[in-house]
């Protein structure tokens, strides 16, 4: 099995991300700092990114990705007609706006086999604080311009965080994609992670968590680390659907 190169032996680190998500509780208020406290936790990696003392480093912005052809994908407009994205045709996007935010929308994408990837939320707030600073790594980010508000452009950004005072594997870690309009993380170390990003009346969130020792039907072999998931279609399908989050009509 793989690993990620920049670890070594310890174990490491919401959508919302984090946001996120699906099941996750809603969102505090607003913060000066970035935190997502309903973000579910995963299995941890073998160690913490930064070990040898050099600030972690991320990739370079990649370029949007091209629309999908109309054979595979689908076209889906949230029920409040305000926003909508692609994705593809054997997925499924399920309502659940009975547990919305008052006024919003809570929609989940789902996998053929029933594999939660993402939940869409709307009109929620946007709380953030920064507790403390910790480790972190940046595997992925993609400017998404379609969804700019005053100015800021949020990215897409798949990034983990490790909690080296967890005992329990299960929490040591956290490892997210989604829609942030924070700032990207610099330096040696993070707040915890925040994918919620600005939009009208309040904020939103588009995303999901990564479990590397995730078993679920129809899940590619032999990936077991974000590493190795960037490579796989099934990430680089749900990275070009998020990154497809547009006002409807556009």
């Amino acid at each position: 099995m793989r690993r990620l190169a920049a670890f070594g032996t310890a174990a490491s680190a919401g959508f919302l991300v984090a946001a996120l998500l699906g099941a996750c509780g809603a969102p505090a208020s607003p913060g000066p700092g970035t935190t997502s406290p309903s973000m579910p936790s995963v299995p941890p990696l073998t160690s913490a990114p930064g070990g040898n003392g050099a600030a972690p480093t991320e990739p370079p912005s990649a370029p949007a990705t091209p629309a999908p052809t109309a054979a595979d994908w689908k076209i889906f407009k949230t029920p409040d007609g305000q926003l909508q994205f692609d994705y593809p045709a054997e997925w499924t996007v399920k309502d659940r706006g009975a547990e919305a935010s008052p006024g919003g929308v809570f929609l989940e994408v789902l996998t053929a086999d029933g594999k939660s990837l993402a939940t869409l939320r709307t009109n929620v707030a946007t709380g953030s604080e920064c507790p403390q600073r910790i480790p972190y790594q940046v595997l992925d980010v993609v400017p998404v311009p379609a969804l700019v508000q005053e100015g800021v452009t949020p990215n897409f950004i798949f990034e983990l965080r490790l909690y080296p005072a967890e005992k329990d594997p299960m929490k040591a870690n956290v490892m997210a994609y989604g829609i942030s309009s924070a700032p990207k993380p610099h330096g040696p170390d993070a707040c915890p992670i925040f994918h919620y990003f600005t939009w009208p009346p309040g904020g939103a969130s588009f995303g999901g968590v990564y479990n590397p020792f995730d078993t679920s039907p129809g899940n590619e072999p032999h990936v077991d680390s974000p590493e190795a998931y960037l490579e796989t279609s099934e990430f680089k399908d749900i990275r070009k659907m998020i990154t497809s989050l547009r006002p409807a009509g556009q």
